[in-house]
């Protein structure tokens, strides 16, 4: 029994090693000899961009022996290689912001555009797709390709089955448009538009281009356009995406502008059943387009919330869900309490988001046309103020330009409880023009002193001056920083952005003490000063001895000796007033700056990693004055003690002997006093140290 159990395991092993000697040797990796680069653009095409990026290595280990895309492409064709065009249709699916600018690896149009789309340079982007566009025309008139337009499209009547060439030579067009309404030219995309639907069977049925159209018409408020309905003619599955999303809110929007009820809900419900199924539809790998149908949900049900306000008794509650019910014959103007789910839905949608604008700002955008339909003035104004800021931070300057300038048409009929003054400041810093920006800035902190924008104005102009070291610090802390200071302190409000701009006031007046501190006493510390104490060491003990000379010259040698005495002196005391005053401007500085950092984490938490790090260092560097012992400990009383918990064990390792310290408030009596209030308010975060 025990030979046969030895002979069959012995089989069993041969067997498995032959396999594994034939399994290495199989030239494709799963088992099927087929194209991977067919098999990648079908993965795209069903929107698993992992797995397409997956079979893309395997061709290119396949065929170039190893994993590498191979020397660049510098040939004169503006095609991409195939691999190469796969991987970046599944890299800019995916959050990979890195990855293209290791794939894109040459100089032509078409990777230009989608390096400057991938990092939001639409402005670039629409003069490459320009030039794209003038490429097409040349080639196909040097190619007498077909009849061309007095516009230089090609007069060729493109049907429903249109080839995939005929959708590539549209592609440049529908860029152009794309570029244009991210930049925010809608009156030149509404031209646009109209010029490519006046000829004749040219983008008659392209869905991209119906989709960009009927997005352009509800952003710019046009209400009476239309276009024939194309019927069923969308891909089904997950490519529902370029469905009717955009013509349903349309509909949606003039709908409720009108008041037309049926066609309000059949839209809607069309919309939504729409989004579900090509949600329902997607392949897990394609994240970036759930979290988009997602977005458009929750547009649809605003809309929802938004009819039931507009048409419905002003008694009635909100139903999130709405049904057809009867409605008031006159439209209702919101009040602030009605609008109140809406403000708190948005403001929850502004944070999840985290300023990834390609999900924020269609729904930035159409919030800004359902408050004008809904005659909500006010809010309205203050939504452009929000968007501004809100764009400006995620870099779409041209967009932010556009809401303040709207902002700004519509201000002087409109109060509003914030100026847009700090945001034109920032979006002009944004765009590079720095000194349109302080002169600005200036200019209001001279005429609108008693404006409750002061704070911000004062600090942004001393930032700025500071960030450019155009200006001199003196003049910078004396006539700008420590002003908004005051400014901020003077308006005795307790909300949450009264308290903000407190903490930013001190906050940047302490980091720019700080900073003056730094640099004084890297000069004292500097090579040329100690050059300089030396020099003046040697006039002393030259003036010394000059002196004793004097004492027992002659009369003649006396009148030579006073002359260079005086000298001496003049120059010596000049000397001495030089450094008492730098070590004066040193402390004051330093004193300013940990009372500013103080005052900051008394006042607020949003520097308080920042703060805490910086003034237990500057505490730990500099324990021997008696300034800073000082400030400790009156920041040790007045600031809470959790702020100082993520430094507990830097903190404990410091404490010593408090026997050998000299006086009662030393640096070991205030350790030990931060230390016990920690461990009194924070038990099992401080013993354990």
């Amino acid at each position: 029994i025990g030979v046969m159990q030895f002979n069959g395991r012995y089989s069993k092993d041969v067997v498995a090693t032959s396999n594994a000697t034939m399994t290495t040797s199989w030239d494709k990796v799963y088992w099927l000899s087929v194209d991977y680069l067919r098999v990648a653009k079908s993965a795209v095409i069903c929107g698993s961009y992992f797995t397409s990026v997956m079979y893309v290595e395997h061709w290119c280990e396949e065929h170039y022996k190893s994993l590498t895309l191979g020397s660049p492409d510098f040939s004169h064709l503006e095609t991409l290689p195939r691999h190469i065009e796969i991987l970046v249709s599944a890299v800019t699916q995916i959050n990979e912001p890195d990855s293209l600018y290791g794939i894109i690896q040459s100089h032509k149009l078409s990777s230009q555009i989608v390096t400057l789309e991938h990092e939001g340079n639409w402005s670039k982007a629409l003069e490459y797709y320009e030039l794209q566009v003038r490429s097409d025309v040349m080639l196909q008139m040097d190619g007498n390709s077909g009849a061309l337009s007095p516009h230089g499209l090609p007069s060729v009547h493109l049907s429903p089955s249109t080839s995939e060439n005929e959708m590539m030579q549209r592609k440049p067009y529908k860029g152009l448009m794309r570029s244009l309404q991210q930049v925010g030219c809608m009156h030149v995309l509404d031209m646009y538009c109209k010029g490519l639907t006046s000829w004749k069977g040219q983008f008659q049925h392209d869905p991209e281009f119906t989709k960009l159209q009927y997005e352009a018409a509800w952003r710019t408020g046009n209400w009476d356009f239309s276009l024939p309905y194309l019927g069923a003619n969308f891909p089904s599955g997950q490519n529902i995406k370029s469905g009717h999303f955009h013509e349903n809110l349309h509909s949606c929007l003039t709908a409720l502008r009108e008041g037309d009820s049926e066609e309000f809900y059949r839209k809607l419900k069309h919309s939504k059943q729409e989004l579900v199924l090509s949600v329902a539809c997607a392949s897990e790998e394609s994240t970036e387009y759930i979290y988009s149908a997602i977005v458009k949900l929750q547009i649809l049900c605003h809309l929802g919330v938004a009819w039931d306000i507009r048409w419905k008794s002003s008694g009635e509650s909100i139903n999130i869900y709405p049904e057809k019910q009867k409605i008031v014959s006159e439209p209702v103007i919101p009040t602030v309490g009605q609008l109140s789910w809406l403000n708190t839905e948005w403001s929850s949608i502004l944070k999840r988001t985290q300023l990834h604008m390609n999900l924020l700002e269609p729904f930035m955008a159409f919030r800004r046309v359902l408050l004008q339909i809904l005659s909500c003035k006010d809010f309205t104004m203050q939504h452009l103020l929000e968007s501004a800021s809100t764009l400006r931070k995620g870099f779409r300057l041209s967009q932010a330009a556009a809401a303040l300038h709207e902002l700004k048409c519509s201000i002087f009929h409109m109060i509003i409880e914030q100026s847009p003054l700090p945001h034109l400041l920032n979006l002009l810093r944004a765009q590079g023009q720095h000194e349109m920006a302080i002169n600005l800035a200036k200019y209001i902190s001279e005429n609108y002193e008693s404006n409750e924008e002061a704070p911000d104005v004062y600090r942004l102009v001393g930032k700025w001056l500071a960030e450019s070291r155009s200006s001199n610090s003196r003049i910078i802390l004396e006539n700008y920083l420590k002003p908004a200071v005051s400014f901020s302190e003077d308006q005795r409000t307790t909300d949450k952005k009264s308290i903000e701009r407190q903490c930013q006031t001190h906050f940047h007046l302490a980091h720019y003490a700080d900073a003056l501190f730094k640099s004084y006493e890297e000069r004292l510390a500097s090579n040329e000063w100690q050059a300089a104490m030396r020099l003046r060491k040697h006039k002393t003990i030259e003036l010394e001895a000059l002196i004793k000379r004097l004492k027992s010259s002659t009369k003649g040698e006396k009148t030579d000796y006073s002359i260079k005495i005086q000298e001496l002196q003049k120059q010596l005391a000049m000397d001495r007033e030089e450094a008492q005053k730098l070590l004066d401007d040193r402390d004051n500085f330093l004193g300013l700056a940990l009372e500013g950092y103080k005052r900051c984490l008394v006042i607020g938490d949003k520097y308080d990693v920042r703060v805490v790090f910086r003034l237990v260092s500057l505490w730990f560097s500099l324990s021997s004055r008696q300034n800073v012992i000082k400030n400790m400990v009156d920041t040790i009383d007045e600031v809470q003690s959790y702020k100082f918990i993520p430094l507990v064990y830097q903190i404990a390792s410091r404490m010593g002997s408090t026997k050998d310290a000299l006086g009662l408030h030393n640096f070991q009596f205030a350790l030990v006093s931060l230390v016990k209030k920690m461990a009194i308010d924070h038990p099992y975060h401080t013993i354990f140290q």
